[in-house]
């Protein structure tokens, strides 16, 4: 392997995991990293000794590679943590998963039978084809289910209606989530394997961080460089093979020569940092790939224990908050104090919008109002705060994305010695395990495997497909009926695994 010289664009778990994978087998690897800390988007942070996540990441997994990853470079270090999350729409908390008993109170026996209706109306009656999140959410829970908990939570994350995000976002995160696997997980503890179900996780003591100061630790042991503060501003090219790549810093501009390339930065950026520039039209569809950025508050409130969850979802529209985690239920060690309690308000933003640009002050005031507003704490409680903010912590799945992603792929796939890994890195929405993974195929890639790194699927071995079976003829005439009755549908046929119209 004397003759590879590995460059690799970003240090977060992509990156580290590519480049731990590599210095492993004596292979030359620099890292280059633009902030001066590694993790990306899973680093931990500090505040005045607080430790604080830029959103929680659970270490879950069941690709045996990752997981023994992860064991082997922190061990012990990891914490088995049980997971309690739940939902805040309008006054009232719903257990997630749901619990039946909890659903009836808060809703009423009236709403909850609509909302059962609703959802067999759903699977005898589905939107084809499945085109928007709104279709694919109302054709597995009903629309009535879908408007109250899903559309107002979503919009707020993604800051576009739902009929503009494609279903593949939600077949990526929800696939194995449907009316029927909530209802069973509520009723039965069956060991589902349901990746949004998932009650128990592994974390690092303090933080994700942990794990990538650790991995960062163990590739400078094998001989392997990572660069912090070392934005790439060029990439360099002759033909269809990259050459070398140019950071700048408060030294100047620095060139850096490498044999294979693997980066992770948003393919916005890396196509705008190829000289010479790409055709126009992949410049096009490069820059019409967009991302929806975040920015969490950091509250430190003077209360030992607020509420028991990890995190809850904000799904009340009159806050802005999307979610909030609760730092010491992930890890009592993040805490210097346990007498006190640290929150991350959690908003979702686009750099340049009014939240983005407010300042720390304003944002960290309107935080506290918000958590009185909910009815978490008061805002004289709070004693501190701070703001981070994250660029493209989260590529958007609009209705263009794919054929941009399309071009964009099409023409990087074509170049002989560069690969394109993690969630920027393929603009998907991959998890930490599912990014770790396509890092592992392709630093074996480069050491003589052929691997498609584009196949690792974010929903491996996590799925419950729902299968809705034919019925017996007298029961499906019994169950058309039933819905008309109730909701006025059309008269319809049934036909193969749904109805049709005549």
């Amino acid at each position: 392997m004397a003759d590879r010289n590995v460059i690799i664009l970003g240090a977060g778990p992509a990156g580290l995991t590519a480049a731990y994978e590599l210095t492993q087998h004596q292979v030359a690897v620099t890292v280059l990293e633009r902030d001066g800390i590694v993790g990306g988007i899973a680093r931990t942070e500090f505040f005045k000794g607080y430790g604080y996540d830029i959103g929680g990441h659970r270490f879950y997994t069941k690709m045996p590679p990752v997981n023994a990853l992860w064991h082997e470079v922190l061990g012990a270090e990891l914490l088995r943590v049980p997971r309690l999350s739940r939902i805040h729409y309008e006054g009232k908390f719903f257990y997630y998963p749901l619990r039946l008993m909890n659903v009836l109170r808060a809703l009423g026996i009236v709403q909850s039978v609509w909302i059962f209706l609703s959802f067999v109306r759903a699977r005898l009656f589905p939107l084809v084809p499945e085109e928007s999140f709104e279709d694919y959410v109302s054709n597995r829970f009903g629309r009535k289910l879908y408007r109250l908990f899903f559309k107002t939570y979503t919009e707020k994350v993604w800051g576009i209606p739902c009929t503009e995000i494609r279903a593949e976002w939600a077949a990526q995160r929800i696939r194995g989530l449907s009316f029927t696997s909530v209802v069973k997980s509520a009723l039965f503890k069956n060991g589902s394997s349901i990746k949004s179900l998932i009650e128990e996780f592994e974390y690092p003591r303090l933080g994700p961080g942990m794990m990538w100061e650790t991995f960062r630790a163990r590739v400078e042991q094998g001989g392997g460089n990572v660069l912090l503060n070392a934005p790439v501003v060029r990439v360099n090219r002759q033909g269809m093979c990259i050459t070398s790549v140019i950071i700048k810093n408060a030294d100047g501009e620095r060139e850096i020569p490498g044999s294979h390339f693997v980066s992770t930065l948003p393919l916005r950026d890396l196509v705008n940092a190829l000289h010479p520039a790409p055709p126009n039209d992949v410049l096009h569809a490069a820059n019409g790939l967009s991302y929806r950025d975040f920015l969490t508050v950091v509250l430190i409130v003077d209360v030992p224990e607020l509420f028991p969850d990890n995190w809850i979802y904000i799904h009340t529209p009159r806050v802005n908050v999307g979610r909030i985690q609760n730092f010491k239920n992930w890890s009592r060690a993040l805490l210097p104090d346990q007498s006190k309690t640290s929150l991350g308000m959690e908003y979702f933003v686009s750099e340049g919008d009014a939240l983005w640009n407010m300042p720390d002050a304003q944002l960290i005031e309107l935080a506290k109002q918000e958590l009185e507003l909910i009815g978490l704490a008061r805002a004289e409680q709070v004693l501190d705060g701070t703001v981070q903010r994250m660029q493209k912590a989260y590529p958007v799945y609009d209705s263009t994305y794919h054929e941009h992603l399309g071009i964009v792929r099409g023409y990087l796939d074509a170049f002989e010695n560069l690969q394109t890994v993690g969630r920027n890195g393929m603009h998907k929405y991959n998890n930490q395990d599912h990014s770790m993974m396509t890092a592992l195929l392709a630093a074996r890639n480069i050491l003589g495997e052929q691997n498609d790194v584009w196949a690792v699927n974010t929903d491996m071995e996590y799925q419950e497909e729902l299968v809705l079976h034919d019925p017996h003829p007298r029961t499906r005439d019994r169950l058309r009926k039933f819905i008309q009755r109730f909701t006025g549908a059309p008269g319809k046929r049934w036909k193969g695994t749904r109805f049709e119209q005549d």
